[in-house]
């Protein structure tokens, strides 16, 4: 594996590099989605019997204690729920834009990492067939056959890298827009519910 790895030459270091922080950013978006959606969860639940008990102040403390974009925005709709209903909906809206990049965290770079990590293996596979055409350019009609397998070595180690990193990552990125989505659905149906049952309209 190792000899494998300096058979790729200098592009594996950057491949490897990107390979490490995408692997940092998949594993820490998992763990965020699944805890902000297990505290939402019970956040809801705590809410329902706040309201149903008339203590708001308990229910700004839930908010506080969950610490997730939806709570957030719930507790800015407690917090200002004397206001107009025009004014107090224009509020909610204003705080639901601000949370919701604290899903789409990291995302950016995933997605700049699938891309250049496929392009870095290609620049490596690039280099390497450079080399390889030198070899037999300087050594007649084969060349130095040690030299010129160092150079194919390193065409294809570095196309192999650059995939590996590159697939996961595509693969991975698409997958957490799609979470970032429905969860901006999921915050836009539960801000809507609190905010009918601060009104009144709905126990």
């Amino acid at each position: 594996m190792l000899q494998s790895l300096k058979a790729g030459g200098f592009f594996m270091i950057p491949i490897i590099v990107c390979g490490i922080i995408a692997t940092f950013i998949i594993i820490e978006r998992c763990i965020y989605f699944f805890n902000t959606k297990k505290r939402d969860d019970a956040l809801m639940s705590d809410l329902n019997n706040s309201f149903m008990a008339g203590n708001y102040e308990a229910a700004a403390v839930a908010c506080t204690q969950a610490d997730t974009p939806l709570s957030h925005v719930l507790k800015k709709a407690i917090d200002c729920r004397r206001y107009e209903e025009k004014d107090l909906r224009e509020t909610v809206e204003a705080q639901m834009d601000y949370v919701v990049p604290k899903y789409e965290h990291l995302l950016t770079p995933l997605g700049t990492i699938a891309n250049i990590s496929t392009l870095l293996g290609l620049l490596g596979t690039v280099t390497g067939n450079i080399k390889a055409f030198g070899v037999l350019g300087a050594g007649g009609t084969m060349g130095d056959p040690t030299l010129l397998a160092g150079a194919i070595a390193e065409a294809l180690t570095t196309t192999v890298a650059g995939l590996c990193v590159s697939i996961p990552s595509v693969i991975f990125h698409n997958f957490f827009v799609s979470r970032v989505n429905r969860r901006i659905v999921e915050m836009e149906s539960r801000v809507t519910e609190v905010l009918l049952k601060l009104s009144g309209r709905v126990k």
